[in-house]
């Protein structure tokens, strides 16, 4: 079910609904330049007269990372059609800001070494994560340490040198959900840092929940159209001056034309969520009642994803779509298609990638916005066992729906 926005925290406006929210925030100045769609701009350096005044504005940012007031500077401190983009979004999760990088890896290392660069190197995260996630904290790229816990044993983990706390929710690419309420209570003073990729800020917003720290993969769903590479952490103002600080340090910043983008998607986020968490819910239910299939997960609160483990041979089905594109990420309007033991989580341990329930036999689904009926023909062809049996076993489905397996949460 769509969210519901809160009172404006900066005008104490009453509140938009976030479908209005989605096509108007980042553009409210628009109609008083005389504009209608925002504008891109493209320059990576900017002309001024007062080199006292631009000293101060860049003495200011060095000594909070706030967002110099006054014309823009350089594109590594910041630009005005990214801004629109960080700007929406925050108001979208809840949030006082959002900073936005070149990937939602750029954005995870920016986290990471603003607390390593208070002396907090240690990371307490629950498994499963996105793939490259779990590898950035286990192999220590960044001098972090983590230990890994379920989330019954954050509170016990905890150390005077943690820095965050991290959960995928819902996870990646098991679709395991965690009580965000719960988890941000049993971190206390610590920073809790939800990945909210898969449910975008349509289906929860962890910050209402007690995150501090929200962050997008933006590649997927806020851009929605498999075109642009993005990430963004919805936060605080304070934790996103230390962000804005080492994005102009370590120079992961977001392209101009990337923000635009990201701008234009998420006035259909909520839209583009709706439609394809229904077919998805959809494609779960025969899925979970076919005899093909060992067990389907599908989260609690919904959404566009699907996985699901087969009897046989799970790379017949990536060998077989034709509709389906069987390609890695996820959250465009075509459906995808991919197997996270090969692909998405190759690089985590194959121990702790079972342990933390992705077998061999899963795939994982990210549903778009064709007709059910299409892709449910192209994975009924797919499926390892009897083909093109789909009118037949439709009618089953609907006749004994209460017998068919449960479906994983």
């Amino acid at each position: 079910m769509e969210m519901d926005m809160d009172m404006d925290m900066n005008t104490g406006t009453a509140p938009r609904a976030l479908a209005t929210e989605a096509v108007h925030a980042g553009r409210d100045d628009l109609a008083r330049q005389g504009l209608h769609a925002p504008p891109i701009d493209l320059s990576t350096t900017y002309p001024s007269y007062d080199s006292r005044g631009e000293a101060a504005r860049i003495d200011a940012f060095a000594a909070t990372g706030s967002e110099p007031d006054g014309p823009p500077v350089y594109g590594r401190l910041g630009n005005p059609t990214v801004a629109r983009f960080e700007t929406a979004l925050a108001r979208l999760e809840g949030t006082e800001a959002a900073v936005a990088f070149a990937s939602g890896m750029a954005a995870l290392s920016a986290a990471l070494l603003a607390r390593a660069s208070m002396g907090l190197r240690h990371v307490v995260a629950v498994r499963p994560l996105y793939g490259c996630s779990d590898h950035l904290l286990t192999a220590g790229l960044l001098g972090s340490e983590v230990t890994w816990t379920d989330p019954a044993g954050i509170a016990d983990a905890l150390r005077p040198d943690t820095g965050l706390v991290m959960v995928e929710s819902p996870a990646n690419p098991t679709l395991a959900e965690v009580d965000l309420r719960a988890v941000a209570h049993a971190c206390g003073s610590v920073p809790l840092l939800v990945d909210n990729t898969f449910a975008t800020p349509v289906l929860q917003r962890p910050a209402e929940q007690g995150a501090r720290l929200v962050l997008h993969s933006a590649t997927k769903y806020l851009g929605g159209h498999g075109d642009v590479l993005a990430g963004v952490i919805a936060c605080d103002e304070e934790f996103a001056g230390r962000l804005r600080q080492v994005r102009f340090a370590t120079g992961g910043v977001l392209h101009p034309l990337a923000g635009y983008l990201l701008l234009r998607g998420l006035s259909t986020l909520p839209v583009r969520v709706r439609a394809a968490s229904a077919t998805a819910a959809e494609l779960a239910r025969r899925l979970a009642a076919d005899p093909r299939v060992a067990r389907v997960h599908y989260p609690r609160i919904g959404g566009a994803m699907v996985s699901f483990e087969v009897h046989g041979d799970p790379h017949e089905v990536i060998a077989g779509v034709r509709l389906i594109t069987p390609a890695v990420s996820l959250g465009s309007v075509d459906t995808l298609i991919q197997h996270p033991a090969s692909i998405s989580h190759r690089i985590v341990d194959a121990d702790d990638r079972r342990d933390a329930g992705v077998s061999d036999r899963l795939l994982r689904m990210s549903v778009g916005l064709e007709d059910v009926e299409d892709l449910w023909r192209d994975l009924d062809r797919s499926l390892p066992g009897a083909r093109g049996c789909a009118d037949m076993r439709l009618r089953r489905v609907g006749a004994t729906s209460h017998s068919a397996p449960a479906l994983s949460n």
